[in-house]
């Protein structure tokens, strides 16, 4: 072999090692220039790939048609509000439920009184189960605090929808009209003498109203419960909708202040 193709192998090997490449894969060199003929192999069995957990999970919902019905005999057949709980936790009318990971039912005192009701829970609260306990809630809780009202003895709060919509989007109308039911039954079985009624959302579907909350706010309503029954109800801005507005806390305030007054019996 001539020095000068000696010398050019071996600066091609060292080349290859400078490379990484320190193992022959074959004992002799193969000419890469010439097809190997194809090797044809029959297809192997595959066995059918499982179904993603969630799908095999996902319980058949009601048809819509059947939907309010069933929520109607659930909400009325709740003799407590453990009761109505399990009810709201086994209605499957409703695709809310299949996205949320909590049902989110109430928070507070009961039995004192005074009801708080929201629109729908948000990613905190579908998180922990709880109703108002992200930002707004801790917002909310403050404003109260300063009219001498606390969650753990003065009030007690929940939503029209138990379940968070996704993406924290606003309850369509058809969602509202599903859980309606539940809230009403809701009231009923906590006997509040008044209720607050948290945004828009809430207001109107509960007042059976067209108007918009800052039409709304401010003033005095009747909640009618059952044929029998009415509530004074006070509409007021969301605590998310504060928190977007700040300007809008002064007319919050002033509501708060209508709301002690009644407490109070000097309204």
């Amino acid at each position: 072999m001539e020095a000068e193709t000696q010398d050019a192998l071996i600066a091609a090997l060292r080349l290859q090692l400078d490379w990484g490449v320190d193992e022959a894969l074959e004992a002799e060199p193969q000419d890469r220039a010439v097809r190997a003929p194809e090797r044809v192999e029959a297809p192997a069995a595959r066995a059918p790939s499982p179904a993603p957990a969630a799908l095999r999970a996902q319980p058949q919902l009601l048809p819509a048609s059947v939907a309010g019905t069933r929520a109607q005999a659930l909400a009325a057949g709740a003799d407590s509000l453990p009761a109505l709980r399990e009810a709201m936790a086994q209605f499957e009318g409703s695709p809310l439920k299949e996205t949320a990971m909590n049902l989110v039912f109430a928070d507070g005192v009961a039995e004192s009184g005074l009801m708080f009701i929201g629109e729908a829970p948000g990613a905190d609260e579908d998180r922990l189960g709880r109703p108002f306990v992200g930002v707004s809630g801790q917002l909310l809780d403050r404003m109260l605090a300063s009219v001498g009202l606390s969650r753990e003895r003065d009030f007690y709060i929940t939503n029209i929808l138990p379940f968070r919509p996704p993406g924290n989007r606003t309850p369509t109308d058809a969602e509202i009209a599903l859980f309606l039911p539940f809230i009403l039954r809701h009231i009923e079985l906590a006997r509040p003498r008044l209720l607050v009624l948290l945004g828009g959302v809430s207001a109107k579907a509960l007042l059976r109203s067209r108007e918009g909350i800052t039409r709304l706010r401010g003033r005095w309503h009747q909640v009618t419960i059952n044929e029998g029954q009415a509530l004074p109800a006070l509409a007021t801005l969301h605590p998310a909708y504060l928190l977007r507005t700040p300007s809008a806390k002064r007319e919050a305030w002033n509501d708060l202040l209508m709301l002690r007054r009644r407490i109070d019996g000097t309204d």
